[in-house]
């Protein structure tokens, strides 16, 4: 195949995915959007609450990712049992791992009051999670079916899926937030019963769809059976990926507790432009999951040059956006920060100052970001995934966080100090795994 018969190929796979990435952020944004139109303090709490949220929410979704160049080498060798295998202990891992959280997040205000936030917002954020915190279950079960239906390059029902989740949010949240539609006014309860209720809306469709659409898989029959095997096959490299997307995670939570240090104007400005930033990131981890299952199929046919060319493929894709990012963060930043605050707020020109200017040093990072996602989900394509979580926890944690805090805190840069660590991190990341994808690459296929 050519490279220009590989991008295509991973577009038509990509596309729905990057769709469905687009869609499950734009909860996270509409939580974020009317959140700041309620008010400032409760932004900046959910702020907290979700970073919170959402770093266990990725340490765990890794044994979701596990499963899908697993499935997808699988599949590519028609060994239906051993996709059913994978897939239901990913289901068992991922089910624990909600249960083992649950504690932490309902218990969280003292936890992120030892962090250094202050305690009204930690109590707030606290009160958005003890409800947030049931929908870990479904959340994390929607991850494998993901997964699991990626693998199998079955992405379009994963995207309407998903855009119908974002929909029922987005309605949810108006009148639960804010009292609309004879609903009670429930603020930052609002937002997280709302996030519940389209994580369980989600599983319940693609639960349907996996046992109407694919019966000879039998994901659902017997599924309290263990499968010691395969769970241990799960559990090793799932938790291995969930250790390098904390880490890669924690680098972004880690400089929210910083801002939190800084002042709230500045957290609720970073709140905001984290959600662009992330917005436009969710293509490329679209791109990357394409890239995975892409390249899991080409170990499972043996095919070292298909690999090479199709990893040279999604790079190119992946770069292309990122100069279209790059564009966007320095051509219109307030714009994109103002449509997340009250046109009344009277803090509003303070925070798009402070947001224009991190988005500004996020332009800096957005080509090692392409280039540490997209490596990433290659090599995770050949199941290679010990080596990466050791280069993301020396990027991220070694070189990223300690420069955040010496540039934003004991150097007095603020913010921008804070995102110049990201782009530090990111770099170095970037630069490693591209090294080591490219030097392992003529003989990880064979």
């Amino acid at each position: 195949m050519t490279y220009r018969g590989h991008m295509r190929a991973a577009l038509v796979l990509g596309l729905p995915l990057v769709g469905s990435h687009l869609a499950q952020f734009m909860v996270q944004v509409t939580d974020t959007l009317m959140l700041g139109w309620y008010g400032v303090q409760e932004l900046a709490a959910v702020t907290l609450g979700g970073t919170f949220f959402f770093i266990l929410f990725i340490m765990g979704s890794g044994f979701a990712w596990a499963v899908m160049p697993m499935v997808a080498a699988a599949s590519e060798e028609g060994d239906d049992t051993r996709v059913r295998r994978i897939t239901r202990m990913g289901m068992w891992v991922s089910m624990g791992v909600a249960g083992t959280v649950l504690p932490l997040l309902w218990f969280s205000a003292p936890i992120l009051q030892a962090m250094g936030q202050k305690e009204n917002l930690a109590l707030i954020a606290q009160e958005y999670l003890r409800i947030a915190a049931w929908g870990m279950f479904p959340a994390l079960m929607v991850m494998v079916l993901k997964s699991y239906l990626a693998a199998l390059e079955r992405t379009r029902v994963v995207l309407w899926t998903t855009l119908i989740a974002a929909i029922l949010n987005g309605l949810l949240n108006y009148a639960l937030i804010f009292g609309n539609w004879g609903a009670p006014e429930l603020g930052v309860r609002g937002a997280a019963i709302a996030s519940v209720s389209l994580q369980v809306v989600s599983m319940g469709a693609l639960i349907v769809y996996a046992i109407r659409v694919l019966p000879e898989h039998g994901l659902f029959h017997r599924l309290w059976r263990p499968d010691w095997e395969a769970l241990g096959e799960v559990f090793r490299m799932g938790g291995q990926i969930g250790l390098t997307s904390l880490a890669e995670a924690g680098l972004f939570s880690a400089s929210t507790v910083i801002m939190g240090w800084i002042g709230t104007l500045e957290l609720a400005a970073h709140g905001i432009a984290i959600q662009i930033v992330s917005l436009f990131f969710m293509v490329h981890v679209g791109l990357s999951n394409a890239a995975t299952v892409r390249a899991g199929r080409a170990v499972g046919r043996r095919d070292e040059i298909g690999l090479r060319r199709g990893a040279g493929a999604v790079l190119i894709l992946s770069i292309g956006f990122a100069l279209a990012a790059v564009a966007m963060f320095l051509a219109v930043p307030e714009p994109m920060i103002g449509i997340f605050l009250d046109p009344d707020e009277p803090l509003r020109a303070d925070i798009l100052v402070v947001g224009s200017s991190l988005l500004a040093v996020a332009a800096l990072f957005q080509f090692a970001d392409a280039a540490q996602v997209m490596t990433l989900g290659l090599l995770r394509g050949v199941q290679d995934t010990r080596v990466p979580m050791v280069i993301a926890a020396i990027s991220y944690w070694g070189v990223g966080v300690p420069i955040s805090y010496v540039m934003g805190v004991r150097w007095g840069w603020g913010g921008e100090g804070v995102w110049m660590g990201l782009v530090l991190g990111l770099a170095l990341a970037g630069i490693l795994m591209s090294w080591r994808f490219w030097a392992k690459s003529s003989r990880i296929a064979a």
